[in-house]
């Protein structure tokens, strides 16, 4: 087989990153072409992204790949979050910064939602789980605060479709970042329509929901031009991270869980179709779209975010670990003294995520960690307990088979947490590839393209290309104790 290359663009709420893929005699070969720091903006007293900036970084990488590194991809592709979105006017201009997820705007957009359509209605339309930012209650935020914005918007399009759109001139909504809005029939390619109108949000703003894998176009002639590129294809992957993250689960069996590990840990099954019940509903678990019309079962658990804020706010106050410094702090600290809910609200966006943990210990009657140690461990054995909680739901709501969980994205190159993970759910957890989403990425390029026939041929050779790690069980501490006393603390 020839080399054939492909560049995909991975965007995180943290980091972004351009990687080359090299597929050649049925391996992937990685190369880090571009890496760049995304933030959130705060403007008058608001969270914004910088899709401008964004942009630039992205032309950059392609710019880099041909220049730097002498290659001119085949296509390109890009992922990032979910729900956020861009608000465009009818002559296709960008209107303004697109809000953040964890922006305060939607505090209590939900509650006034169901005032107006009915929490089980919601869900039963959408089978999406409840978060204040999903999309859904962003616009009707907006609708109830009469936003000037959106009297003026003529389509709004996701983050990756924003971008695509920029390079490609094409304005459509890809399938698996369509679904994180909470606005589309489970399952299929369609808007929920009554439900949007029920909540008063103009439908016309939406645009075409299209299948991952869809070639979108060439990139326009000035964006060409000014990377020094072809006119390749702009490729619409599976847009939401975890949606190209999930490609990546080097299993062709379907006997597994999978924890994509990053900023969020999403947690969840493959599924053939959407699992909506009464019994779903109580449990809050989110339906989502996937490639070759499967979906993601998940539950949103927040992640390596609460980690990532106390290495920020330690960093402010002038002590700067590095990720395994903090692990070692971990190990040598006593497990289980100091147990939190990581999806208490408290931890959405605290301005101190270590007083955040402090705080809930001490509100929990458990008294509040003294050492930065104390802290990080308190961390890490709730996410392992967190996990062992969400396995156990999934289990009472599905009859797949669930005999090994593989640890996917950057959190699986954490060897201590994986090795928690294994011993508080009693199974094997197969951690890597680390680099997932943007393998998925690249290797839905590579589909859509000719390249590669199937999900099952992507995860063959995702599986011969990347060394992968094994975490067996141990039965060294008392994960029982801890389980029952977590489950104290939940209720």
């Amino acid at each position: 087989m020839n080399k054939r290359y492909f560049l995909a663009f991975d965007l995180g709420a943290s980091s972004g990153r351009a990687i080359l893929g090299t597929l050649v005699n049925d391996r992937l070969e990685l190369t880090e072409i571009h890496r760049f720091t995304n933030q959130m903006q705060q403007i008058n007293g608001h969270f914004f992204w910088n899709i401008f900036s964004l942009f630039n970084e992205l032309k950059t990488g392609l710019k880099k790949c041909i220049k730097e590194f002498g290659i001119q991809p085949e296509s390109i592709g890009i992922d990032t979050w979910g729900v956020d979105f861009v608000h465009l006017n009818k002559e296709g201009l960008i209107l303004s910064l697109p809000f953040a997820y964890r922006d305060s705007r939607t505090d209590s957009a939900m509650e006034d939602l169901f005032q107006v359509v009915p929490r089980e209605e919601v869900y039963s339309q959408t089978g999406i789980q409840f978060m204040q930012f999903n999309s859904i209650f962003q616009l009707f935020s907006m609708v109830k605060d009469e936003s000037s914005l959106l009297e003026i918007t003529d389509s709004i399009l996701f983050m990756p479709d924003a971008l695509n759109y920029l390079f490609s001139g094409v304005k459509k909504s890809e399938f698996s970042i369509a679904s994180t809005s909470q606005m589309i029939v489970p399952g299929t390619c369609k808007w929920n329509i009554e439900l949007i109108e029920k909540a008063g949000i103009p439908s016309g703003i939406l645009r075409e929901i299209i299948l991952p894998g869809t070639i979108l176009g060439p990139i326009q002639k000035e964006v060409a031009a000014e990377a020094g590129s072809m006119r390749i294809p702009v490729i619409a992957v599976a847009g939401h991270d975890t949606a190209s993250a999930i490609v990546s689960v080097p299993s062709t069996l379907n006997n597994f869980a999978y924890i994509s590990s990053g900023t969020w840990s999403l947690m969840g099954i493959e599924s053939p179709k959407p699992i909506i019940s009464d019994q779903t509903l109580q449990l809050n678990y989110t339906n989502e779209g996937g490639v070759e019309g499967t979906t993601r079962f998940l539950k949103n658990i927040m992640g390596m975010w609460l980690i990532q804020e106390t290495q920020r706010i330690w960093e402010e106050q002038g002590i700067k670990y590095t990720w395994p410094e903090m692990v070692e702090l971990a190990r040598n600290s006593e497990p289980f003294k100091f147990l939190i809910n990581p999806d208490d609200s408290m931890f959405l966006n605290p301005r101190d995520m270590t007083q955040a943990v402090r705080d809930f210990c001490y509100q929990t009657a458990q008294g509040t960690p003294q050492t930065h140690g104390e802290t990080i461990r308190c961390i890490y054995d709730s996410l392992a307990l967190k996990y062992r909680y969400t396995l156990d739901q999934i289990r009472e709501v599905s009859d797949q088979p669930i005999d090994v969980i593989h640890i996917i994205g950057g959190g699986a190159s954490n060897h201590f947490l994986n090795q928690l993970t294994a011993d508080a759910t009693g199974l094997w957890v197969i951690a890597g590839p680390s680099e997932a989403t943007a393998i998925g990425n690249i290797m839905i390029q590579a589909k859509a393209l000719g390249c590669v026939d199937s999900l099952n041929e992507i995860r063959r050779i995702i599986g011969n290309s990347f060394d992968l790690t094994r975490f067996v069980p141990s039965a060294e501490l008392e994960w029982e104790e801890a389980f029952n006393r977590f489950l104290g603390i939940l209720n």
